[in-house]
């Protein structure tokens, strides 16, 4: 029998996380917190009235896709090009810090009496994976708060956005060592390549699709309808292209088609309607699966020992990292706290990466526990910070495109 239910869900999850943004707007802070808080409270982790369902799940993967297309249509590509550098040195140390702390921290409680792990590979590949778990970082947070913040095209915004991608790009490498020492079929010569594969791709099929439609702009019987569907068409392929072909997220193949955007004369018209879109239906949707994910399993008194001092330090080693690549490329200390705050989040990265480890028997089922609170914690506190330290320093010029400040 054909199921209904799903609208159900969808009015149940818009209005939850419209008012639940509205409460945490009145206890000033990011209204994404409380989209994040509406899934929690739906989903199995507490009340259990709305399952992850694959149509929930697909359609928060546009959603993320959508946001990230927006950011990288909001980017400032000057500003981008200065800190690419700098994002590199950022993303490289905000990954090897985070490895590191993870590894110390589970070496302590990994180990004969105090966590007896079931998992098949040795204790050291274990412990090496819990590192490269807290190497993750969910950007689409960050972007959204910056978007309701108003400060995507600052210079810290910009190099969070160029972070991220490059975040995104080691993670991917670091996950690939790990599980090649696990799991021979995997090559990291090839993943490598792949990656660089990528880049010479977008950067061809950008440089085409760019001249194609400068000179479509240039013809005026087209309607705008068109250019929307044209941008959304190419956002998507680059985004399916990426995951399927070259193993590198969607995400990050939605952004530079969003960069791409960014260059024609026709961006603000199209910011304005994918801001509409991502705002209605798509950003909560997202915001809000990320919430029905979380599932906590039983703990006992250890492992609880273990999630706290494994937050603490998943939070403060992204911050020093990151911020520490910061200070080394000249950033102002309150630019580098932005940064280093700004890159926090874990989010559905972090999940995605636990469960790949844990289906390689690099991971124990007891240690899910833990990597889930400092999952909801990371993803929680990010935007909560964020809000302060962007009040720190000289004010910044908000983004002309920002039509959608009030969020949820």
């Amino acid at each position: 029998m054909e199921t209904y239910k799903f609208l159900l869900d969808l009015a149940m999850i818009l209005l939850s996380t419209k008012l639940l943004g509205l409460v945490t707007r009145k206890f000033n802070m990011p209204q994404v917190v409380g989209a994040l808080l509406a899934g929690l409270i739906l989903g199995p982790g507490m009340f259990d009235v709305i399952s992850q369902t694959d149509f929930i799940q697909k359609t928060a993967e546009v959603g993320v896709v959508v946001l990230m297309f927006c950011a990288g249509m909001e980017t400032d590509v000057e500003e981008l090009k200065k800190s690419g550098k700098a994002s590199f040195v950022i993303a490289l140390i905000g990954v090897v810090v985070p490895l590191i702390g993870g590894y110390l921290v589970a070496a302590a409680f990994n180990r004969p009496g105090v966590l007896e792990s079931d998992a098949s590979c040795s204790s050291i590949l274990q412990n090496i994976f819990i590192g490269v778990i807290l190497t993750a970082t969910s950007v689409s947070i960050t972007v959204e708060t910056l978007k309701e913040l108003g400060k995507l095209k600052t210079h810290s915004g910009n190099a969070i956005l160029g972070a991220a991608v490059i975040d995104d790009i080691l993670g991917i490498i670091a996950l690939t060592v790990i599980t090649s020492m696990a799991d021979s079929s995997v090559k990291i010569s090839i993943v490598l390549l792949k990656i660089v594969g990528f880049f010479v791709f977008a950067a061809v099929a950008g440089y085409l699709f760019y001249q194609f439609y400068s000179r479509w702009c240039n013809l005026s019987n087209v309607g705008l309808q068109r250019h929307t569907i044209v941008a959304f068409v190419f956002c998507l392929v680059m985004a399916y292209v990426a995951e399927e072909f070259f193993g590198v997220a969607d995400i990050t193949g939605a952004y530079i088609a969003g960069i791409i955007i960014s260059m024609t004369q026709k961006e603000p018209y199209l910011a304005s309607r994918f801001d509409i879109v991502s705002y209605l239906y798509l950003s909560p949707i997202f915001f809000a699966s990320i919430g029905l994910k979380v599932v906590l399993p039983k703990m006992n008194g250890t492992i609880i020992a273990f999630a706290v001092i494994l937050t603490v330090v998943a939070i403060l080693t992204k911050v020093v990292g990151c911020g520490l690549g910061a200070k080394l490329c000249h950033y102002k200390n309150y630019q580098a706290i932005r940064i280093g705050v700004g890159m926090i989040s874990r989010g559905e990265v972090a999940l995605i990466v636990a469960s790949k480890g844990e289906a390689l028997g690099l991971m124990g089922t007891q240690l899910m526990g833990p990597v889930v609170i400092v999952v909801i914690i990371t993803t929680i506190i990010a935007p909560i910070l964020l809000k302060p330290v962007f009040k720190m320093g000289p004010a910044s010029v908000p983004s002309d495109n920002n039509k959608l400040a009030e969020g949820f």
